[in-house]
């Protein structure tokens, strides 16, 4: 027997079991007298006990054994799912998950939890209470009365400044889950004076944290370093039995064999929990068929067009411009095939979100429910995996400051249960996600204030409403009158932003005071393929992004300006648009400088307008985007870059980053 491919096997089952598991005692807890929910639960846990005893995965098997001893007697009706029941149970859910990475990665068990808690599940099994030291935490409450002694060192990313990442932010954060001491600076990455860039994050830290707070609770406080290596926690006290204990927690990781970046940890086959990054696809069988079909007719039509080349004379042309007309259907065909094998639905991430909703709600004391609308819709792998973060940071922000508390809601004429909403949809050739809540709403005055106290703005600027939600999303801004671990420390959404535009997309706000808000996320539904317009800027080609362009036009002299401070702009019906002149962005030399000679291309991005000049419009056509990281550094205004049909390389164009830079640029020259 294959034992590697049976644990492979095993642990993307599992996965799969666990998530049902979860995901049906989240909704036991609404409906405890269904009899399907329970037997739903039930087979999940059975199903893992058998397979993982078969497979000599010891733990696993003696931990969901006394797991189906509780699940049986609730089955029998011998036990009603009350919240405690339900709270060990999910607990069971994170010991679980923790047995199966330990499993995966060949790393010891945290054997005192699964203790603990199968203490708690035998004692619900008797009917009594269980101990307190028995009963196994959630994920965001506290995990037991002792504390432990965690060693921190953190080492940060060298653009965490440019973020907007302050790491004394950090330590105030690990002040709030613990007593910290033995506070001293890591110095090594400190380069000489001549060499030093103000704009880079040298200094690291070392400490030592007392907490009675899971590890969780630490890494909450990083987790949008982003850069699983910057940081590292052992424990160093084993619960004062006299035995000192270094049980690695999370350390920093060798930079990767295979060329990707450090601090990218990949997920394995198990499916993607724990937060990792997923190396398999589940693909139905009937996708499958498909591609097996087209790739016999691509074979035949080849074999046709050999065939046809190898006798070829010029009787036979109209023969083969038919073969290869017929073989370029089939290889389209075929790639919107292969892309379809990426594309998965977004229930894989919404699925996660109940718990963490339920979780939060109650560590704050706070009823919430959500409902999720449209998880069927598809996105690329890519896509999901990397827009999973920002919306876990929208959706804990929500329940963390967007909901009030019951009494509050109450006393607003509200419902004391708030509701969260999840919405996905497709529109033309974007995704969008919608996080939406019934709470307060965006305080624009407490917003504004915070902004000037902050220099940010003017304290007589006149801003619309579009500028004041933007400000939410600067770096270091927060209106949190108190930190907690979900927010407060100004260093979440300007992190997801930036996520939303690394993936080509834009995030937008409608906000109701009193009734709530919505975000309002837009994603392009590949990042493999695009759809695009090739340009000519002097003797340079570029590509830009064809759900960008609104449209096309050659500027007449009067619709041409330059504003004060020597910014140029064109008026199109009434609208006064930024001009930027691409040749002078990227160092080329135009055919012709005078714009009512060229062409202004308009383009869009979160909700405003921007003119581009370029020499010439070239043909629209979809393109394989290749990324320059892996060669390169990232550079700003420039998403990627694809080989055209005659071989050359052309350059996907950034609107975002186009604007950032131009304007950044504008600014220099205006200093000089």
């Amino acid at each position: 027997m294959n034992i590697e491919g049976a644990l492979q096997m095993f642990f993307e089952e599992a996965a799969d079991l666990l998530r049902d598991f979860e995901e049906g005692l989240l909704r036991l807890e609404g409906a405890p007298g269904d009899k399907d929910l329970i037997n739903r639960v039930f087979r999940s846990a059975h199903t893992m006990k058998g397979t993982s005893g078969m497979l000599g995965l010891d733990a696993i098997a003696r931990f969901t054994h006394v797991l189906e001893d509780l699940l049986m007697r609730l089955r029998k009706g011998e036990l009603a799912p009350s919240r405690p029941i339900v709270d060990t149970l999910l607990a069971s859910a994170d010991v679980l998950r923790g047995l199966l990475q330990a499993a995966r990665t060949g790393a010891d068990p945290d054997e005192r939890r699964m203790e603990q808690t199968m203490a708690a599940l035998l004692a619900h099994a008797r009917g009594e209470t269980p101990m307190p030291s028995a009963a196994a935490p959630a994920a965001t409450t506290v995990a037991a009365s002792r504390a432990n002694l965690y060693a921190i060192r953190f080492l940060p990313p060298p653009d965490l400044l440019t973020r907007g990442l302050d790491p004394i932010r950090l330590l105030d954060g690990l002040e709030e889950v613990g007593e910290v001491s033995d506070i001293t600076a890591n110095a090594t990455r400190l380069p000489p004076l001549a060499e030093l860039d103000p704009e880079t994050a040298y200094l690291g830290f070392q400490c030592t944290l007392r907490t009675a707070r899971p590890a969780s609770a630490i890494e909450n406080v990083f987790e949008f370093v982003g850069d699983r290596t910057a940081l590292a926690v052992e424990v160093r006290d084993d619960g004062g039995d006299g035995v000192p204990a270094a049980t690695a927690i999370a350390a920093p990781a060798a930079p990767a064999a295979n060329g990707e970046r450090p601090g990218r940890e990949r997920r394995g086959a198990h499916g993607g929990d724990g937060g990792s990054e997923s190396a398999t696809i589940r693909v139905p069988t009937a996708k499958i068929d498909r591609l097996i079909n087209l790739v016999g007719e691509l074979v035949v039509t080849q074999s046709m067009v050999a065939q046809l080349v190898t006798r070829f004379s010029p009787d036979h042309l109209g023969q083969l411009q038919e073969a290869v007309a017929q073989m370029d259907r089939h290889a389209r065909d075929l790639q919107e095939r292969v892309m379809a094998v990426r594309m998965l639905p977004i229930r894989t991430v919404f699925s996660r979100f109940p718990r963490v909703v339920r979780d939060l709600a109650q560590a704050n004391g706070k009823e919430i429910v959500l409902e999720r609308i449209g998880e069927d819709t598809e996105l690329d792998k890519t896509v999901i995996e990397r827009i999973s973060d920002p919306l876990t940071h929208l959706v804990r922000n929500a329940v963390d400051h967007g909901i009030e508390a019951p009494d509050a809601r109450v006393r607003a004429g509200k419902p004391a249960v708030g509701r969260l909403t999840l919405r996905a949809y497709q529109q033309g050739g974007n995704i969008y996600i919608e996080v939406a809540d019934d709470g307060r709403g965006l305080n624009r005055e407490r917003i504004v204030a915070k902004a000037v106290e902050q220099a940010l703005v003017g304290a007589d600027d006149a801003l619309t409403d579009h500028d004041v939600w933007a400000l939410i999303f600067r770096p270091g801004f927060s209106t949190a009158e108190r930190v907690t671990e979900v927010s407060g420390r100004g260093v979440g959404m300007d992190v997801v932003a930036r996520n939303v535009e690394a993936l080509g997309g834009s995030i937008t706000i409608q906000t109701d005071a009193g009734h709530g808000t919505t975000f309002r996320v837009k994603l392009p539904l590949t990042l493999a393929i695009l759809d695009g317009q090739s340009l000519r800027v002097g003797d340079e080609i570029y590509i830009l992004p064809l759900v960008s362009i609104v449209e096309s036009v050659r500027p007449r002299r009067a619709e041409l300006n330059t504003v004060l401070g020597g910014a140029e702009t064109v008026t199109m019906r009434h609208d006064v648009l930024p001009m930027i002149r691409l040749h002078r962005l990227f160092g080329v030399t135009p055919t012709n400088e005078d714009p009512t000679a060229g062409l202004v291309v308009i383009v869009e991005y979160d909700g405003r307008k921007v003119a581009l000049l370029v020499d010439e419009l070239l043909g629209q056509q979809q393109v394989v985007i290749k990324s320059l990281e892996g060669n390169l550094e990232r550079i700003e205004g420039v998403g990627g870059a694809t080989i055209l049909g005659d071989g050359r390389v052309a350059l996907i164009l950034d609107v975002p980053g186009l604007v950032a830079l131009a304007t950044r640029a504008g600014g220099e020259s205006r200093a000089a």
